[in-house]
């Protein structure tokens, strides 16, 4: 919920005439410990996709995967040139995701406070939206982009920068698991401090 709420996935508003509205849930799943012990609890909110209509609170919906021969060329850098390779995960990454359509929601429950008749007018993706992983990969090729990452044409997932100095970083997104590769200290520590001002990563 605190998630939710800092990032302001939406705004609440007077529930709108003729207009479709989606219905969320809630997923409670637990993660365990190598020894089999309990870790913590995870509550993740997701929208429940059926309830969209095309062209009315979707549209697109295709989002590229990242190609195994790509991930194969990577380690295979790594391991001949003794390249440095991190992985990160964006936590919460599609909650950083602006939606170009108007999508209304149901207030999800534990958020009803004197609501009456009101909606949540989303203003980022949610997990179960069918675009949400296109506005996901929107967003971040947006700012690789912008960090002065070029945009492999044969991939389209992966994101190469190549410095003055002969250094050069490769970054693949795979849904919301990123992989850098770099044999450049400084540049590994900007990217990850670009990563982490953009996104929340762990």
């Amino acid at each position: 919920m605190s998630a939710l709420e800092k990032n302001k996935t939406w705004e609440i508003v007077e529930r709108p005439k003729e207009k479709n509205i989606v219905d969320c849930k809630w997923i409670f799943t637990l993660k365990y410990k190598a020894d089999g012990s309990i870790e913590r609890h995870r509550a993740r909110l997701v929208a429940k996709w059926y309830t969209q209509t095309y062209g009315v609170d979707y549209q697109e919906t295709f989002a590229p995967v990242a190609k195994m021969n790509t991930v194969r060329i990577l380690l295979s850098l790594v391991a001949h040139y003794n390249w440095k390779l991190l992985q990160y995960d964006g936590k919460n990454a599609f909650l950083y995701s602006d939606l170009d359509e108007v999508i209304y929601m149901n207030i999800p429950a534990g958020f009803e406070r004197n609501t009456g008749n009101k909606m949540c007018k989303l203003k980022k993706s949610i997990y179960g939206l069918k675009q949400f992983p296109r506005a996901w990969f929107g967003r971040f090729a947006k700012v690789m982009k912008e960090s002065g990452y070029k945009q492999c044409q044969g991939d389209h997932t992966l994101f190469i920068k190549h410095l003055i100095v002969g250094g050069v970083t490769a970054l693949l997104v795979y849904v919301d698991d990123i992989i850098v590769i770099e044999n450049d200290e400084r540049e590994k520590h900007e990217v990850k401090q670009r990563l982490a001002t953009k996104f929340e990563i762990k």
